[in-house]
């Protein structure tokens, strides 16, 4: 790299250098808060994201890339773009998701996100200097803002392409389930990416971006557990004369144990990168209506994050045998589990073409050797694109440190989410652009080679 080089072309030939250069010129601030301040302003609450990939379809229509939406159902839908190759090397597709994981309404937030909303909790986008704040801001809207940047640049670069290059942008990337009123229940958990993929819209290898600056090629994995607390259905006025068994009393039991079980349980199943954790996020139990009489049963809703190296059934007796020391210990607790949903973690071997370039471009940027965040216990679409078959790692921006101007808060996880800095945008474009061109402009002999050192 020479002195007037910027930062990210060390390691590239000279013609990709200048391809990448080329294509960074068209990456700028004013487009990206442009980018992003039109995502975060279009509604897409998980099983709702028809208007945001009509709106992204359009966008990328208008800047020359060939999109469309592709709908799951009357209400959701995906959108995707192509920039076509001569068919001689591999294809890469870069990927985000695009749902948030709150609707941004008071009617289905409040109480449960706090006691009102903030305007980062809002679709609506508000810009501070370098910050966009509004619901999804950073994660997914400003990674998939990133996405549709990166395609526009190296279209509008004109850089010859070996292989084609394709942004998706999937619906039901949350970790969620229907929203009430919806027709269908599977809308979250990557529902949207893994419809995309089975209706032909394919790649050699996939770039997911979502939050972390850091390559990773490991995912954990997650099983959802509906855990049953069991009691006697009883009358206020006749506690003191009739048997008594309160579930509710006997699943807060089981809550606050479990919350002890689930830091063993990370500490056991943490290697890697990964370090799988657990919740007890939900309890349904009783009338709120009839506050004189128990219920005979309390339910506990648990996520449980999943090693790449767990299967879904290893959880499942793992946390059986939990249940079974809980009951060990209190006896006369009826309580019992379900598994009800299972996403296995997933890994892409460390060697492989797509972890390599953009390693090497994460260490162009940063002029050191590449930094592995561990500890993650995120679940992502990564899941999805590695169990289809493609070769997939995860980059991202770090999230913010500092609350925007006006909101008297810390950082916490609903701000972190929705705010972004354009500065971070810029370089995660950036490095996408690096990615892409180092892929789609090769053969797919060059890009299936092992690597320098590795065994044949």
């Amino acid at each position: 790299m020479t002195a007037a080089d910027p930062a990210g072309l060390d390691g590239l030939d000279e013609r990709r250098r200048g391809w990448v250069a080329d294509a960074w010129r068209h990456v700028t601030a004013d487009r990206l808060r442009e980018l992003v301040i039109g995502l975060v302003d279009v509604p897409s609450p998980t099983g709702d994201e028809g208007p945001l990939a009509g709106h992204i379809a359009a966008t990328l229509n208008e800047a020359g890339c060939a999109a469309r939406v592709q709908p799951v159902d009357d209400r959701q839908a995906n959108a995707w773009a192509r920039l076509d190759g001569d068919g001689s090397g591999p294809d890469l597709m870069l990927y985000a998701p695009i749902d948030t994981l709150t609707v941004g309404e008071e009617s289905e937030d409040v109480p449960w996100i706090g006691p009102e909303l903030r305007p980062d909790m809002r679709p609506s986008a508000v810009v501070e200097g370098d910050l966009v704040m509004g619901l999804g801001a950073s994660n997914p809207k400003g990674h998939a803002a990133c996405v549709m940047m990166a395609a526009e640049a190296i279209a509008r670069a004109g850089i010859p392409l070996a292989g084609d290059l394709i942004a998706a942008f999937g619906a039901g990337g949350m970790p969620t389930n229907a929203r009430p009123g919806g027709a269908r229940r599977n809308t979250g958990q990557g529902a949207g990416c893994s419809f995309l993929l089975e209706q032909g819209v394919q790649a050699d290898y996939a770039v997911i971006a979502k939050p972390g600056w850091t390559v990773s090629w490991e995912e954990v994995g997650l099983a959802w557990f509906e855990v049953t607390v069991r009691g006697t259905h009883t009358y206020v006025g006749s506690r003191h004369r009739l048997p008594y068994s309160n579930a509710i009393a006997g699943a807060g039991l089981v809550a606050q144990r479990l919350e002890q079980w689930f830091e063993a349980y990370a500490e056991r199943h943490t290697g890697g990168t990964v370090a799988p954790q657990g919740v007890v996020s939900s309890v349904r139990g009783g009338w709120p209506r009839m506050a004189a009489v128990t219920p005979a049963a309390c339910l506990l809703r648990v996520d449980l994050r999943l090693a790449p190296s767990t299967t879904p059934m290893q959880a499942k007796r793992e946390f059986a045998a939990a249940l079974e020391e809980i009951r060990a210990e209190s006896p006369g607790l009826d309580v019992s589990a379900e598994l009800i949903l299972a996403i296995p973690g997933t890994r892409t071997d460390p060697g492989s073409w797509v972890c390599r370039s953009a390693i090497a471009g994460w260490e162009a940027f940063e002029g050191r050797e590449h930094e592995v965040i561990g500890g993650n216990s995120g679940a992502t679409d990564a899941n999805i694109l590695r169990s289809r078959g493609l070769p997939t790692v995860r980059i991202g921006m770090p999230k913010v440190t500092e609350a925007p101007p006006g909101i008297d808060s810390a950082i916490d996880f609903s701000l972190g989410m929705n705010t972004v800095d354009v500065r971070e945008m810029e370089r995660l474009t950036r490095h996408l652009v690096r990615t892409a061109v180092d892929t789609v402009t090769r053969s797919r002999d060059e890009v299936a080679a092992p690597a320098e050192g590795a065994p044949v």
